[in-house]
């Protein structure tokens, strides 16, 4: 057969050809694609359908045809604000940014709707179809019990619902203790039992409280709901931290001990008396983990029996931060949190009128009877005291202020309130950068913001420099994934060594205490504190609890100390906030910030036998008659960490480890020795099997100088191919028996 010529060939599949090259060119443009979301500002028509025909006609200037405008646009907001969000190349993406009507034009990123974002970022990831391994394995702390020791709880919040609940465990033995506002009808298969202590609480505080368990503060409605908060969908704080609301230990029961009243502050609003009560009849009530977001002048004799009936005690540690030796609640037997940031931020715009735009971080959202943003006169306040801003002709504009002592002179809330006061329509506050934002923070739907120094001087030589300084700020955006750096110790997290117990490392964990949102009434706030991390701990024992019934208090807190992470996701080492930032060591977050899904199999615990705690400390309490003078120091009980505060010659100090994975198991010592400090371990290696389960090992730790010194921090790890357990060390070499460090 004859061959066809190359003309005629290219004459017939010339079109063809050109087809499959425009087809495959369509494909490539597609493929480079992403998903963009253009930000417009306000809305500048009043019905929604205009609105999203004002985003066709600014879409119409990068792509050809109707057509390619339908493909391309996957959300028109239009509502509460102007934008969209279309598929686009990078080009166009850029094309439409340069339009005069575009505010902005950002990637979309891959954020996942969660609770307050907390436990998502800790890996407990609640999905039907995919959940968390530990949470599917503890069937999400089913039928545990978590007491709630605090201001009460508001029954009706959705996060409290008993929808899907089996009944009451039959071990349970509390009440519904019925008062004000509060009936059997309030108790439920999720609050299953309630009961409020008033005894010697202050009668201003208890005229502004309900004399039951109902919550009028909203503290304990936000810690329980933390905890175990069941799963709510849809909620936010005005729209922002948007995602379902749940606790950590979903399924677990609630019993609230109200111990706390009215303010939740000051001596008057609650007092050992009231914490033991509601401890007492907790043990008896058959609580499976007890939670107090609370700092009080209580003893912890409390708490050590409540250990001792195999209940596991967490404790907030103040809100004292970022100074050192102000960690409080630091019994040896209890868990001890610290906070810690997750990897949120609200993003807030401000705009100058010299076209630079700077960015801080607010809680500002537009309310439904506030104005919306607009460019406004820019002043500075300086301090913004009363008597800073007397005088001073502030009227509808927004106010600079600057806070430079840390802490600061004049609060944020403060602040605002005097702009305010004075006729101010917004305020711009810098201050030392604390990257925290919760209730106190909130605009209440007035236009402002938090910057740092840094920003507050950029708009201070715009004020100067300009003859008429105008600035616009836009409602804050939620932003979470990885582009934040988290976690990190928050700086209001009280810091270590410990004063009442300094052979003890204290905080013993951080977990997530930075703008959580949780339950608060009927509604959802942000609240930030170690009250806030509390709770995370809480829930996660609950889980461990469930998955591991027979684990001691002691053994609970050793898998979440030695499982905890001390870098983030990118192997960056986690910061502390404080004065300034700095890499965290053992008195800021103690193990480290907690790893649920790690903390399920740990492989190796440092278990102790309650009865221990007397041996160790029964002089704190003075349980005995004639107190033994001979008892150890408490750096010899086996706790999950070593702290030597008086290191003048070589030290040995031994500790246990139980062998919880697989029966056949060799680990291996990994050290990081304290400065200044020699350390040997003997043995190196642990060999464990089905007859050896439990090893005791030597830790000595040798100064290498005579001196004065401060504490360093190192670490022991024992560590094999599938597991690491890492306890913390700190070391202070000293000559002298009693000193003041006053340099």
């Amino acid at each position: 057969m004859e061959m066809e010529s190359h003309s005629s060939y290219h004459r017939r599949f010339a079109p063809l050809l050109l087809l499959c090259f425009c087809t495959l060119l369509i494909q490539v443009q597609a493929s480079r694609k992403k998903l963009y979301i253009a930000y417009l500002g306000e809305r500048k028509h009043g019905h929604p359908d205009d609105v999203v025909a004002s985003h066709h006609d600014t879409l119409s200037s990068v792509l050809e045809s109707k057509q390619d405008i339908l493909d391309s646009i996957i959300y028109s907001y239009k509502h509460g604000f102007s934008g969209f969000a279309a598929m686009l190349t990078k080009e166009q993406a850029q094309q439409l940014a340069d339009l005069p009507e575009v505010i902005s034009v950002q990637p979309s990123r891959r954020y996942q709707t969660t609770t307050t974002r907390s436990w998502d970022f800790l890996g407990l990831n609640l999905n039907d179809k995919l959940p968390s391994e530990l949470l599917h394995r503890s069937k999400y702390g089913e039928d545990t019990i978590i007491g709630i020791i605090d201001t009460g709880i508001w029954p009706e919040s959705r996060s409290f619902s008993d929808d899907g609940y089996g009944p009451v465990p039959s071990r349970w033995k509390g009440v519904c203790q019925v008062g004000v506002g509060w009936d059997r009808s309030n108790c439920s298969r999720k609050i299953i039992g309630a009961r409020f202590y008033h005894a010697g609480v202050a009668q201003e505080e208890l005229k502004s409280d309900y004399l039951s368990a109902r919550d009028a503060n909203g503290h304990g409605t936000h810690t329980a709901s933390t905890a175990a908060g069941s799963a709510v969908e849809a909620t936010s704080f005005h729209g922002l931290a948007a995602g379902t609301a749940r606790g950590g230990a979903p399924r677990a029961r609630i019993a609230v001990y109200k111990s706390v009243w009215g303010s939740g502050r000051g001596a008057g609003a609650g007092n050992t008396a009231t914490v033991l009560a509601a401890m007492d009849d907790a043990i008896h009530d058959g609580v499976d983990v007890l939670s107090l977001s609370l700092v009080v002048e209580e003893n912890s004799f409390g708490a050590l029996h409540a250990v001792q009936k195999g209940i596991t005690v967490v404790y907030a540690a103040g809100n004292a931060g970022p100074m050192p030796q102000v960690v409080r609640n630091t019994a040896p037997w209890v868990i001890t949190v610290a906070a810690s940031k997750i990897d949120r931020s609200y993003p807030t715009v401000i705009k100058l009128g010299n076209k630079q735009q700077i960015v801080g971080q607010s809680l500002y959202y537009e309310g439904k009877n506030s104005t919306a943003s607009t460019v406004r006169l820019l002043a500075y306040g300086d301090l913004c005291t009363a008597d800073a801003l007397n005088g001073t002709d502030v009227k509808g504009q927004i106010v600079l202020c600057v806070a430079l002592q840390v802490p600061p002179l004049v609060l944020f809330p403060i602040a605002l309130k005097n702009v305010l006061d004075a006729g101010a329509s917004g305020l711009i506050f810098a201050q030392y950068s604390m990257d925290v934002l919760d209730a106190e923070a909130d605009c209440k739907g007035i236009p402002c913001v938090l910057v740092d120094f840094d920003m507050a001087y950029r708009i201070g030589n715009y004020i100067g420099d300009a003859s008429s300084p105008v600035a616009k700020i836009e409602p804050a955006r939620s932003i979470t994934g990885e582009e934040a750096v988290a976690p990190i110790v928050a700086a209001f997290s009280s810091r270590g060594p410990s004063i009442d117990y300094p052979e003890v490392i204290k905080p013993d964990i951080a977990a997530p205490g930075a703008s959580i949102l949780a339950a608060k009434g009927d509604s959802y706030a942000l609240l930030s504190g170690t009250s806030m991390a509390t709770p995370h701990v809480a829930g996660v024992v609950a889980l461990l609890k469930s998955l591991h019934p027979n684990w001691s208090p002691a053994a609970i807190k050793s898998a979440i100390m030695t499982t905890a992470s001390i870098t983030d996701a990118r192997s960056m080492p986690i910061l502390a906030q404080g004065l300034p930032r700095k890499i965290a060591d053992p008195f800021d977050y103690g193990g480290g910030n907690i790893n649920p899904n790690k903390a399920a199999e740990p492989g190796l615990i440092y278990d102790i036998d309650p009865s221990d705690y007397d041996k160790f400390f029964g002089c704190t309490f003075k349980k005995f008659v004639q107190c033994n003078a001979t008892m150890l120091p408490g750096y010899h009980l086996n706790l999950p960490s070593i702290a030597i505060p008086d290191l003048r010659r070589p030290i040995t100090v031994s500790r246990t480890v139980t062998n919880v994975g697989e029966v056949d198991a060799v680990y291996h010592a990994a050290t990081e020795s304290p400065a200044g400090t020699k350390m040997d371990i003997e043995p190196s290696v642990l060999v464990f099997n089905a007859t050896n389960k439990v090893i005791t090992f030597q830790v000595k730790l040798s100064p290498l100088w005579r001196l004065q010194g401060d504490y360093t921090f190192g670490s022991l790890t024992w560590h094999n191919d599938q597991k690491t357990v890492r306890i913390p060390i700190a070391v202070r070499m000293t000559i002298h028996d009693f000193y003041a460090d006053v340099a």
